[in-house]
């Protein structure tokens, strides 16, 4: 049995999120943190709230609320539409909590220690509407690479290059939107990456079976201008870990808090022992190579806006602590989806985000779409003509289809039970060559995170089902053979089960739903494909479900294309 250490990146707490970032991080992890259950590995699946920084103090002075309050009614929220989704963590933490302090105090005394901590007058913009420092994110202008007028103090989005606030052109407040800022010196603590850099590229470098997406973003932040640069890790902030080496005070530190892209990912790890606290299993076995976790495969999953970060800060923040923890082995990167020819804006209502989803649909519809077009190429484009076309045709017409015609014909020729006659002939075992290879095709996509090609295999093993059944047509067969029927309908209500099986990573709801009808609780993997058809015995009762998928509408969808277009500039 193998084990899979797998962590998406993890949301920020500010906000509910669109489709976007759910298809860009946590639904492809928790469809492969459920692939590799169905296989019957073990499995740690991990996310959390990202809590510190500027953004969690403005939204909780905007709900008038303290930020710590404020923070813990927002990580309810969101874990509560995690779990609508049936994104399957085994633990939805907080990186306020008292683990991920520890832990994140910990490191720094360990870089520290190994000489990768410097203290330096630092040079950050004050806002002197605003009455404060303003954190790189916070800071708006040009970015003197690109041009994008958009760029933010520490990244410009439209190039990914790293930047510091001093570099943007015309730089204004984003919270405020004043220009009248001033560059101020405060002392801080800055992580000395380059140093680490050679390490870091060799590391890289390792990773040949990395996609291409995120190796070109880590190398380009490797060597592009200068190459990589140390970056600040604390910040003139109330709300945050306060900054501490270890269980020691940090002289000259007081009153500073922990820049959060530095605390962050150590929540991944943090997160684990917020697990094991919560369920007495030892976490150490899943992050510590001196522990066990030496034959953990780690991966992770991200938007390639969050590439630079776990593959070079995070991991430069592991390497330089000197101790056994677990490198990450594979990153799974995501391109952006856009919405209906823009972009998702939460201050314009334009997209649908995920409260509003599950407001019009169950989940495992948005799931389907998402899935099947997430954005691994290039980005994609979500448009309500798609989403209808394809729950249409993919879940109602060839998956909700097949399920409700043998289902119904066995229970008016047959009764609600596996018919017991009839063999399965010639027809029935060329189904079954076929299963085998698709199935086996699916696996090899799902083991590799091929999202997209991993939904089109499985939408195919569906269609062969039902071209089966169109083939076959015991409705006519009935009437001059009826034990070749009872195969016929037998094979079909098997298939039901294998259908479940194969489809819970995309939909579990509809597969708890099918392997509800067929009453059995047998998820055991298809090894082999023809004993896995002859799960359900003759005799077997099933009941004949209710549609699993509604087809949408046009006047659905046009309404929808209106309610949720927002306003254009």
């Amino acid at each position: 049995m193998a084990r899979h250490l797998i962590t998406s990146a993890i949301p920020y707490i500010n906000g509910i999120k669109h489709l976007g970032n759910l298809v860009g991080s946590q639904l492809p992890a928790d469809l492969y943190a459920r692939f590799q259950r169905g296989r019957g590995n073990e499995v740690l699946f991990l996310c959390a709230t990202d809590e510190h920084g500027t953004p969690a103090e403005l939204a909780a002075a905007r709900a008038n609320q303290p930020v710590a309050e404020f923070c813990a009614e927002m990580h309810a929220v969101q874990a509560d539409i995690a779990n609508r989704f049936s994104l399957s963590f085994d633990h939805f933490g907080r990186s306020s909590s008292p683990q991920n302090h520890a832990l994140t105090q910990h490191f720094a005394g360990k870089l520290e220690e190994a000489g990768l901590i410097s203290e330096v007058s630092d040079k950050q913009v004050y806002s002197n509407a605003d009455g404060r420092f303003l954190p790189d994110r916070y800071i708006e202008g040009t970015c003197p690479n690109c041009g994008y007028d958009k760029a933010r103090g520490d990244q410009c989005e439209n190039c990914t290059k790293q930047l510091n606030p001093v570099d943007l052109i015309d730089p204004r407040s984003a919270i405020s939107g004043s220009t009248d800022l001033e560059v101020r010196e405060t002392k801080h603590l800055h992580l000395r990456q380059s140093v680490l850099r050679d390490d870091l590229d060799a590391w890289i470098d390792s990773k040949t079976d990395w996609p291409v997406l995120t190796t070109s973003i880590a190398k380009k932040w490797l060597h592009d201008g200068d190459g990589l640069r140390d970056r600040g890790i604390t910040r003139d902030l109330d709300w945050g870990i306060p900054v501490r080496k270890g269980d020691q005070d940090w002289p000259g530190m007081e009153g500073k808090v922990f820049y959060v892209w530095f605390d962050a990912p150590i929540e991944y790890i943090a997160c684990a022992g917020e697990w094991a606290d919560a369920t007495g299993n030892d976490w150490e076995r899943w992050w510590r190579t001196d522990k066990g976790a030496d034959d953990v495969r780690y991966t992770q999953f991200m938007g390639k806006d969050n590439v630079p970060f776990h593959t070079l800060s995070f991991p430069a923040t592991i390497l330089g602590s000197g101790e056994p923890w677990k490198l990450v082995d594979y990153i799974k990167s995501f391109n952006f989806l856009n919405y209906d020819g823009g972009q998702f804006s939460t201050s314009q209502g334009r997209g649908v985000f995920m409260d509003q989803a599950l407001g019009l649909l169950p989940a495992d519809y948005w799931r389907w779409w998402l899935l099947s077009h997430a954005p691994e190429s290039s980005d994609a484009e979500f448009t309500w003509e798609n989403f209808q076309q394809s729950v249409n045709k993919d879940l109602a017409d060839v998956l909700g289809n097949f399920v409700s015609r043998i289902t119904k014909f066995c229970r008016a020729k047959f009764g609600e039970s596996v018919p017991e006659a009839g063999e399965y002939g010639e027809q029935e075992q060329a189904l079954i060559a076929d299963l085998t290879t698709r199935i086996r095709a699916y696996e090899g996509y799902m083991e590799a995170m091929e999202v997209r090609k991993s939904a089109q295999e499985l939408r195919a093993i569906w269609v062969a089902g039902n071209e089966y059944l169109q083939s076959a047509a015991p409705w006519v067969t009935f009437k001059t053979d009826p034990d070749r029927a009872a195969a016929q309908v037998r094979l079909g209500l098997n298939l039901i089960r294998l259908y479940a099986v194969l489809s819970a990573p995309f939909i579990p709801t509809a597969s708890a739903d099918m392997l509800a009808a067929m009453q059995s609780d047998d998820t055991a993997w298809p090894d082999d494909v023809a004993a896995a058809l002859s799960t359900l015995p003759g005799g077997h009762e099933f009941t004949v479900p209710e549609v699993l998928f509604a087809k949408i509408t046009d006047e659905q969808r046009e309404d929808w294309q209106v309610r949720f277009a927002g306003v254009r500039d």
